[in-house]
Formats: structure tokens, sequence, C-alpha cells
């Protein structure tokens, strides 16, 4: 991140330094003290000014209501209620949640795209430039997270990979299309040379990863894909695939919404990383950062 001086801040926004010295007294400025000198990061200068834009009347976009669409997710439902944001959740999975913020249903949603192109090492932000309607994009780091297969206790049919799944016939529960563990089981099954008609699938598809957890716990199903905390919570085992980006995104106008500061304050906090560790799984050290902005 691109950091500025109290004298480059002023000329950035076009403000004296006695000006820019009011607002950061009265906390009404994204700044940072380091050793005794103030420090700016530009992309939070950028989504500052951003955040009062005026529009002419016919042209102002209604405030979206204060809830996150998009992933379900333990370590974000706990982050919801304790950081006392006052935002909701809506959980249908990552598509449908980014098709709500696009038509101003909500506040932020909750993703983890993955891309059948491998050369797309970061499937989130490789999802964003793609997309014509999200040009005042901002995605803040929430967590990074194990996504594996979730099998019953001591694994009994002995499945340690995808291709153990297809050559043994097992029975797979699987996520509705545009879930963002859908689009990394059709990204695995691409790459095994293999389609969605070559598993055994549970029908109809789980809506969330408890809800796949709870359909192999229950034995209507031998495997399905989804988080370490997911199976942890379950008393599932689990065998590790790969790790994933889970963020945050809104627009730039939200950005600074009283509701969404308090959230993103919390998740820099020890309390969170706390949490993240007892649910096992997640590696939080991307929590409130700025990882794209449009």
């Amino acid at each position: 991140m691109d950091f500025l001086t109290t004298s480059e801040a002023a000329d950035y926004v076009r403000l004296g330094e006695r000006k820019l010295y009011e607002l950061v007294t009265s906390g009404e400025i994204p700044c940072s003290k380091v050793t005794g000198k103030w420090l700016f990061p530009r992309q939070e200068l950028d989504l500052w000014v951003l955040s009062g834009l005026s529009r002419p009347a016919g042209m102002i976009a209604a405030d979206p209501p204060p809830i996150v669409g998009g992933s379900q997710d333990d370590l974000l439902e706990w982050t919801l209620r304790e950081s006392g944001s006052g935002l909701a959740s809506l959980t249908e999975g990552t598509a449908r949640g980014v098709e709500r913020l696009q038509r101003g249903e909500v506040i932020a949603a909750a993703v983890h795209f993955h891309s059948r192109d491998v050369a797309a090492a970061d499937g989130n932000i490789a999802a964003l430039r793609a997309m014509p309607g999200l040009h005042d994009a901002v995605l803040v780091g929430m967590v990074q997270r194990e996504q594996g297969l979730l099998v019953a206790p001591e694994n009994p049919k002995q499945l340690l990979s995808l291709a153990d799944v297809l050559a043994s016939g097992a029975q797979m529960a699987v996520r509705q299309p545009g879930a963002g563990a859908q689009m990394l089981l059709d990204m695995l099954l691409n790459g095994a040379g293999a389609g969605p008609k070559d598993l055994r699938r549970l029908e109809p598809p789980c809506l969330t990863g408890p809800d796949l957890a709870a359909a192999i716990r229950a034995g209507r199903a031998d495997c399905g894909i989804a988080t370490r905390a997911a199976a942890t919570s379950a008393g599932l085992d689990f065998v590790p695939l790969l790790w994933e980006n889970f963020d945050l995104l809104m627009r730039q106008r939200s950005y600074f919404r009283p509701q969404v500061q308090a959230l993103i304050g919390f998740l820099g906090g020890k309390r969170l990383k706390q949490r993240a560790a007892e649910l096992t799984g997640y590696d939080a050290t991307p929590a409130g950062q700025i990882r794209f902005a449009a």
C-alpha cells in the first residue's frame, strides 16, 4: 500500500495542511501515526473522497440495506455478531451475492471465486476485473480458508483426492451453481478431464457448507467439498485440497459507512485471530486489508 506524508496528502486532496490536521484531530480522515509522523494511505484517501461524492438529482443511488450477502462462513457470521456492526447476513453463494450487490440489495458480498484458468492465481481479483458492472469495487480481505474433501470419520472409503471419488463411484454432496465451492469442484473436474456427469451426485444441491457437512454426517453422501472449519464443526474428517482467498466485496461509496467501518475495524483485532485459530483452517493475515480497488 502506498503511503503519503502530511504535505503529500494535503496536495493530493487539495487541502491546506492546517485543514488536514483538523481532520486528523477529529478522526474524519484515514491516517496512521508511525514514529511520531502521520502517514496517509493513498487508496483509503481515494475512497474517503469518493464516499462524499454528490450526484445531481435523479442520479443519486439509494443506500443499500445493511446486509452482507454471498458465501456462508462460520467465522464471518461470528464476526458480524461480535463486531457490533449491526450488519445482517444473507447466505446464497458467491455469484448470487455479487448479483445482489450489483442491484443494490446488499451492502457487501462475501466471495471466493475459482477459475478454470490456472494462470489466475487470485480468483477473486481475476473475477472482479472481468465484471464491467463493478467499476467502483473495493475488495477487503477477510481470511484465507482451507478447502478440501469432507468425509465420514476415519474416512472409511479412503478418499484422498477427487480422482479417488471418481474411481470409486462415491456419492458426492454438491453445492448449487454459483457457489464458490461448486466453482472449485468444476475447476478440479476440468483439470481431471471429467465433468459433472462423471460424479454420483446427491440431489438436491446443498445450499451451504454446513448443510453439505450434515448430509455426510447423516450418511446420505460419502464426501463433498467445503472448508476445514465446516468439517471440524460437524465432527468429520478432512482431506485438504487448497487454500483460497475469502474476501468482502463492496462499492467504494459503502466503504466508509459506519457499519462497514465497524466491521473492518473488528477484522484487524486480536479476537478475530483467536476465533480463527479455534475454528481451524483459517489464516487471518489478510483481515481488513484492501486487496483491490477499481
